[in-house]
């Protein structure tokens, strides 16, 4: 594994995680579980976190257990490594209201043999060269970034997508990359774990192959993304098979979960479908409690994949991520709270990501607890109604405010 660890088999139990003025953090494993534990006069400001964060390690199956370190989820570095410590570091911060962006996005091709219509892809023209994204990506590691994630168009269809992910300081964040898998090779599999990928992320949105491919617009896209799955799986990469969950398709999910555990994924991803126009039909209350009851069932029983939820964990755990532990950076160098918001707060080619993250960080609506999307939430929607018509995505929110 690239990702640097510690050894749980340390014969003290007791692994020392952070060391600051104020506060020491301390892995300790307990029987057959991990658990956190904090000292001096910060831990009352993160013990929320170490709560949950124990919670999780104790109530719910963990995606992959290994005799060095534990992976809570494939959306989680590794417990315990040094990208973990990141990951405290920053909700430290976060609770005391200087907020990190945690996790930065790159869209970093137009390039896809698909043709779906949710897909979120950016306007304007062009692409950022090597350079320019290896640039980013020190500029948001150093703001405090633990997570980078290479996604659509398709990234395999990017030239340089394995030096990318090798660039990355495997010491300061995991890399993740979706891609709708119609590139995928055994030896493309492998030199992805060569270069460090941390896991690969496959959406699938129906066990029916037709539909699958008529939701990619592209026949054979669901062999190709099964492939992809077997492959990045004989690699031995972690693997996350993906799915967004709307009113359309939410009683497919038991036959989609049936299908990730078949595959042997390590997670079963689920998020809720954003609506591409203003009046799309959003999940209910009560869909969104079918989904946590799912939730809750796979990951207290053994023996199969577990589940993310973005239902659960932006819905109760740690809130609407978007401009507050999100940011997105768009083909063409616009940057955005998150993949889904149609707005732009700035452009790389132009300014520091640090400056931008400054901009979204003022703005009142990504401020305070929220456990709605933003995309979801009837004012923010007329907001996205408010973009003059035949104009491009992202638009600039500051032309809104003159």
């Amino acid at each position: 594994m690239n990702y640097k660890e510690y050894a749980l088999d340390n014969p003290a139990n007791d692994i020392n995680l952070i060391s600051i003025p104020g506060l020491t953090i301390k892995l300790n494993k307990n029987e057959e579980f991990l658990k956190l534990e904090a000292k001096g006069g910060l831990k009352r400001a993160c013990t929320p976190l170490i709560n949950m964060i124990n919670s999780r390690l104790k109530e719910e199956k963990p995606a992959l257990i290994t005799e060095n370190y534990i992976v809570a989820s494939t959306w989680l570095p590794p417990i315990p490594s040094k990208v973990f410590n990141r990951l405290l570091l920053a909700e430290i911060q976060n609770t005391l209201g200087r907020y990190i962006p945690e996790t930065v996005s790159f869209e970093i091709t137009r390039k896809c043999k698909c043709k779906c219509e949710h897909c979120v892809i950016s306007g304007g023209e062009g692409e950022l060269d090597t350079s320019t994204i290896k640039m980013v990506i020190d500029e948001a590691l150093d703001m405090g970034a633990f997570i980078i994630t290479f996604t659509e168009g398709d990234p395999m269809l990017r030239d340089d997508i394995f030096e990318l992910i090798e660039y990355v300081d495997k010491e300061r964040a995991i890399v993740n990359m979706y891609t709708p898998g119609t590139e995928m090779t055994l030896e493309a599999a492998r030199k992805l774990k060569k270069a460090g990928l941390y896991n690969l992320l496959v959406s699938i949105y129906s066990t029916e192959p037709k539909k699958h491919d008529e939701i990619r617009r592209l026949e054979g896209a669901f062999e190709k993304a099964t492939s992809a799955i077997k492959m990045g799986l004989e690699a031995g990469l972690l693997v996350t098979m993906c799915t967004h969950v709307s009113p359309k398709n939410i009683d497919e999910l038991p036959a989609m979960y049936e299908m990730a555990k078949s595959l042997g994924v390590h997670e079963f991803s689920l998020w809720e479908s954003i609506p591409k126009k203003p009046d799309d039909p959003i999940l209910s209350d009560l869909q969104r409690k079918q989904i946590l009851d799912m939730y809750q069932y796979i990951n207290s029983s053994k023996g199969c994949p577990r589940i993310f939820a973005n239902t659960y964990f932006e819905g109760r755990m740690v809130g609407c991520m978007a401009g507050q532990r999100w940011m997105h950076l768009c083909v063409e160098g616009s940057v955005k709270p998150c993949p889904y918001i149609p707005f732009s707060y700035g452009n790389v080619r132009e300014e520091s990501l640090k400056n931008i993250w400054k901009r979204i960080r003022k703005s009142s609506h990504y401020r305070g607890e929220r456990y709605t999307c933003k995309m979801h939430e009837p004012a923010f929607l007329e907001l996205v109604r408010s973009i003059p018509a035949g104009e491009s995505t992202p638009y600039d929110f500051r032309l809104l405010e003159k």
